[in-house]
C-alpha cells in the first residue's frame, strides 16, 4: 500500500508529516534493501543495479522524503529547512519556493512536461517485442556484451532472431546502445532531437523512464508518487531482463521467449498494462507540473 502525500495547500504538524516521511523511508528501504546488501558484499545484479546505475539515485537519495509543492510543514525539528529550494517564512512554516525553482528549474520542467503530455497522447505500440535488447548484442563477441549474462539462444542463435525480425525501436536511449552492425536494421532513426516525436507509451524504456523524470524534477514531486515511479521502473526492469537474449535463469526467472509466439503475445499483453500504469503516472507528474507552472502553488517565503 502507498501513503497518499496531502492536498496542496494542507499545513501538516510535525508528528503528521513525520509519519509521513517514516512511511516512505520504510517503503524505499525495501525496494533498496538487495541494492544494499549486495554493495556491502561487493556483488552485483544486472536487473536490478540497473535502477540504480542507469538512473544514478541512491538508496539514500530515494528514502528522503519530499511533501510536494504546496506542502507546508508546521515548524519544528524540519530538516527540508536546509534543503535546497525550501525557504522558511517569518512564523517557522517551512515549504518549497516555488519561484525559486521554476527560476532554476523551468525549462526542465517544460521539457518533462512536453514529453510526457506526448508520449501519453499516443496509442501504445506492442509490435516491438523488446527486440532493442537483442539489437544491442548483435554479432558481438561474447567478451563485449553490456551484462556478465550468457546468451540463452547462443550468440549465432541471436543473431539469427534479430535478422529475421523487423525492428521498430522508438527510444532514443536505448537505440542508441544498438551495435554498429544493428542500427541500418532499424525501421526508425530515435535522436534526441526528435524524442518527444517518437516516445510512445508502450516502450519498455519509456516506461521505466517516468521514473527517470520523476527524479529530473526532484522535490516538486510527493515522495508516494516517486516510489510508485520506481516501483513501475523495477517491474518493467524484470520483464525487460526477461525478454531479453540472455539467460536470466540464474536470478530464478523464467524466460519470455520473444522468438516464439507464445512469448510475442505475452511480451504484448505485459506491454498493455505497463503502459496503462505508466500513463497513469505521466499524468500525476503532469499534475504536478501544471500545478506548478501555473501558480497553483506558491511558496512560503
Amino acid at each position: 500500500m502507498t501513503t497518499s502525500a496531502p492536498r496542496r495547500g494542507i499545513v501538516l504538524e510535525q508528528d503528521t508529516w513525520q509519519s509521513f516521511a517514516d512511511e516512505h523511508a520504510a517503503r524505499a528501504d525495501a525496494f533498496t534493501a538487495g541494492r544494499r546488501a549486495r554493495r556491502s558484499r561487493h556483488e552485483t545484479h544486472a536487473i536490478e543495479d540497473f535502477l540504480f546505475e542507469y538512473y544514478p539515485v541512491s538508496p539514500g537519495a530515494l528514502r528522503r522524503w519530499h511533501p510536494g509543492a504546496g506542502v507546508v510543514l508546521a515548524p519544528g525539528p524540519v530538516p527540508h529547512a536546509q534543503w535546497r529550494w525550501y525557504a522558511t517564512d517569518p512564523d517557522g512554516l517551512v515549504s518549497l519556493d516555488v519561484e525559486s525553482y521554476l527560476a532554476e528549474r523551468g525549462d526542465s520542467l517544460r521539457f518533462i512536461a512536453g514529453l510526457l503530455g506526448a508520449t501519453s497522447s499516443r496509442p501504445a505500440f506492442v509490435g516491438c517485442f523488446g527486440l532493442h535488447e537483442w539489437a544491442m548484442v548483435y554479432r558481438e563477441g561474447d567478451d563485449e556484451h553490456r551484462h556478465p549474462l550468457p546468451l540463452r539462444l547462443g550468440a549465432a542463435g541471436t543473431d539469427a532472431v534479430v535478422e529475421s525480425h523487423r525492428i521498430r525501436c522508438t527510444h532514443f536511449d536505448a537505440y542508441r546502445f544498438f551495435t554498429p552492425e544493428a542500427v541500418p536494421l532499424n525501421t526508425l532513426h530515435p535522436t534526441r532531437a526528435n524524442q518527444v516525436d517518437l516516445e510512445q507509451p508502450g516502450c519498455l524504456h519509456a516506461g521505466m523512464d517516468v521514473y527517470k523524470w520523476a527524479t529530473k524534477l526532484g522535490p516538486v514531486v510527493p515522495g508516494d508518487l516517486l516510489l510508485d515511479c520506481f516501483e513501475l521502473a523495477r517491474d518493467i526492469r524484470t520483464l525487460d531482463m526477461q525478454a531479453s537474449p540472455y539467460d536470466v535463469s540464474s536470478y530464478g526467472l523464467d524466460p519470455v521467449a520473444i522468438e516464439t509466439a507464445e512469448g510475442k503475445a505475452t511480451y504484448a499483453a505485459a506491454q498493455k498494462v505497463f503502459a496503462e500504469r505508466g500513463n497513469v503516472l505521466r499524468g500525476r507528474l503532469l499534475a504536478v507540473c501544471g500545478s506548478v507552472q501555473d501558480g497553483t502553488v506558491r511558496s512560503s517565503g
